[in-house]
């Protein structure tokens, strides 16, 4: 069944649960005509007792010389009058002088009316229904018993039941063939969608599949569909603006390192211009390794959803002590100073590498960008740690701050230095990885303020 198309498989599920149906219906309609049918042989066997009783009680009348066919049809019924001892007073004369009732029958047929399936009786070639009720004949108790056969019942059932066999799988067909098309109607829409799936690809953005405008199932699909479309052309927008930003990126040192090795190659006369000219590479060769560090970062980070982490319980004083030291010597050759003020007795549960690597970035950035003096800074706030690195600086421009973690945003046009743009992209990543946020705005009166929001250590409870 697998291996069929869903248009057969459907309709070989509607066959079967109509050929139940039909099935059922039509066994519960013989069910109850034969429960009708007997109904209603009980109540002739009832009417003609009732009739039967006037001939009974005539002290001329005989059932044996009944034979004009007023009350018994010969072949079909039957009738007989018993004493209150089992022997025969009359009776129709195929049946002769046997008592069609035993003595417990008997006897039950003088406290109520008795009905009886009977087999075959004499002038009857098949089993028949009988009616037993008490009545006086002579001013003497006898029972009056009238029978007739089931034959007509039999026959009438047989015909409906032959009638059912024919009918019932003209209908299952039918239903089926209905079944069909039907489920190739709906399934039209879903071949439509099919045929324009087919012939999306990247070369054509902006396609999307056709949406029934159905309020059902298929609508909803049509519609997740459409919507992963859209993600999936997002996401490679992005991929494609990612390359195409980090070809750019890599593009500017591998100029600047292939012009300072032909300088060096060409024009330098002395020891002291090759020196310089290594030492300017090496600077454009760091230069090139940070970036493709961070390139290769995001896009683990992308892969997987979130960077590997190897957490642990980290005091935050500590923390801060360690990253303004990294940035000491830097600062004295800028003539700046970065100091750090928190709380003792901060924890957070987080990775010490990348969190190191994280405040460097936005330390990094403060004394790119900033003014003279940066500061580290923690203040907890309900259940959350906030790890602060601020500045003095002119601050960031207004309409940078909407973008400010987008990779390659960069404001140099404005503030001037030669960051790659992923830094602080680089910082949100390693927050959200940490299950925590990233936030950038400028401070009052002036300055930057940037920081890491992160869930507070149970260490600090």
């Amino acid at each position: 069944m697998s291996r069929l198309p869903i248009r057969l498989r459907v309709t070989a599920a509607f066959a079967v649960a109509m050929a139940a149906v039909l099935a059922g219906s039509g066994l519960f309609l013989y069910l109850r005509l034969d429960s009708h049918l007997a109904l209603s042989l009980d109540r002739q066997l009832q009417l003609r007792a009732q009739d039967l009783a006037a001939l009974v009680g005539d002290p001329r009348g005989s059932l044996a010389r009944d034979t004009g066919g007023r009350f018994v049809e010969r072949g079909e019924s039957y009738a007989q009058l018993l004493s209150p001892d089992g022997k025969v007073v009359d009776a129709t004369r195929p049946l002769g002088r046997t008592a069609l009732l035993s003595a417990r029958q008997l006897r039950a047929a003088r406290r109520a009316p008795l009905y009886l399936d009977m087999p075959p009786v004499p002038g009857l070639d098949e089993g028949s229904r009988l009616f037993a009720t008490t009545m006086t004949r002579r001013g003497m108790p006898v029972v009056l018993v009238v029978g007739a056969t089931r034959q007509n019942d039999a026959e009438t059932l047989a015909s409906f039941r032959d009638e059912l066999l024919i009918a019932g799988p003209i209908a299952l067909l039918l239903a089926s063939a209905v079944g069909y098309l039907l489920a190739g109607l709906s399934l039209r829409q879903v071949e439509s969608m099919r045929r324009r799936a087919s012939v999306i690809s990247a070369e054509r953005p902006g396609e999307r599949l056709p949406v029934p405008p159905t309020g059902d199932e298929l609508q909803r699909l049509g519609a997740t569909l459409n919507e992963m479309l859209g993600r999936l052309e997002a996401a490679l927008a992005r991929e494609r603006d990612f390359v195409a930003d980090a070809g750019h990126e890599l593009r500017t040192p591998l100029a600047l390192l292939r012009t300072e090795l032909e300088l060096a190659l060409r024009q330098a006369q002395t020891a002291e211009e090759l020196r310089e000219a290594v030492r300017w590479s090496s600077y454009e060769a760091d230069r090139l390794s940070q970036l493709a560090e961070d390139l290769l970062l995001i896009a683990r980070a992308d892969r997987g959803g979130r960077l590997p982490l190897r957490q642990e319980p980290i005091d935050v004083a500590r923390l801060f002590a360690t990253v303004a030291s990294r940035f000491e010597w830097r600062a004295a050759e800028l003539r700046k100073r970065v100091q750090s003020t928190t709380p003792n007795g901060l924890v957070v549960e987080a990775d010490r590498l990348r969190l190191e690597q994280a405040l460097g970035n936005l330390v990094d950035n403060a004394l790119r960008y900033g003014g003279d003096e940066v500061t580290l800074a923690a203040t907890r706030i309900d259940e959350r740690v906030e790890l602060h690195v601020r500045d003095d600086g002119r601050g960031f421009p207004a309409e940078f701050l909407a973008r400010a973690f987008d990779r390659f945003a960069r404001v140099d046009a404005v503030r001037g230095g030669g960051g790659s743009g992923l830094g602080l992209a680089i910082v949100k990543t390693i927050a959200e990885s940490h299950q925590g946020t990233a936030h950038v705005v400028n401070g009052e009166p002036v300055g930057a303020d940037a920081w890491i929001s992160l869930p507070v250590s149970p260490v600090s409870e």
